[in-house]
């Protein structure tokens, strides 16, 4: 008996459902992630294996490293309303008046390194223009003219009374793996001074060692 041959037909698989699916996972995670701030002072952290993470809120952080003017000092606050008025009271402690306009646009500024004096001309630049490497000489911390120690004060001071936060900021020093030491240990006694005995070191992470 003759076998009947069934004629074979070209599979397809309809991929619409799944191309939708896909797009709208890529939209959802373009919209939720969060840019990468260029950072003014970059830094080569030494490597260590804690997995700690910092907070994401309430964190003051102070860079040690070096650029084109030498060994600088940066000073960041990750929330937008202690930038904000603690700009006020240092530009009441220097006799710097700061517009509403000024004020508004230091906040969005995570990190910096000039002087009071140098603010203004710093917030009236375009971003890709103050992170320029030269560009921000650093905050002075001289036995005459500690301005860091100043923002210390006033960034507590504009969590702890004026805007009355329950919790207190965090404090991270973020030193170059090449940084000299005395430097860093400078920072800490300056915190130190002002009652901050809790505050993290910036490490990048490596890798454990491996064991038989």
């Amino acid at each position: 008996m003759a076998k009947i041959k069934m004629s074979k037909k070209a599979a397809s698989i309809d991929m619409t459902a799944m191309c939708d699916v896909a797009f709208l996972l890529l939209t959802f995670f373009i919209l939720t992630a969060t840019a990468k701030q260029p950072e003014p002072l970059p830094v080569q952290t030494p490597a260590s294996t804690v997995l700690t993470k910092l907070p994401e809120t309430g964190l003051v952080t102070i860079t040690v490293g070096r650029n084109n003017a030498g060994e600088s000092v940066f000073f960041g606050m990750k929330d937008r309303d202690v930038r904000a008025k603690a700009l006020e009271l240092m530009g009441e402690k220097y006799g710097v008046v700061f517009t509403p306009a000024e004020i508004a646009q230091f906040s969005l500024i995570e990190e910096f390194g000039v002087p009071v004096s140098g603010l203004k001309q710093l917030i009236a630049m375009k971003n890709d223009k103050r992170n320029q490497s030269g560009v921000q000489p650093g905050i002075p911390i001289d036995s005459t003219n500690n301005e860091l120690k100043d923002w210390i004060i006033y960034c507590t001071k504009a969590n702890n009374v004026d805007l009355q936060k329950e919790k207190a900021l965090d404090f991270a020093i973020k030193g170059d793996a090449k940084q000299q030491y005395p430097q860093i240990r400078k920072i800490m006694d300056m915190l130190q001074e002002q009652d901050i005995n809790n505050f993290a070191l910036v490490t990048g992470l490596r890798a454990k060692p491996k064991t038989n």
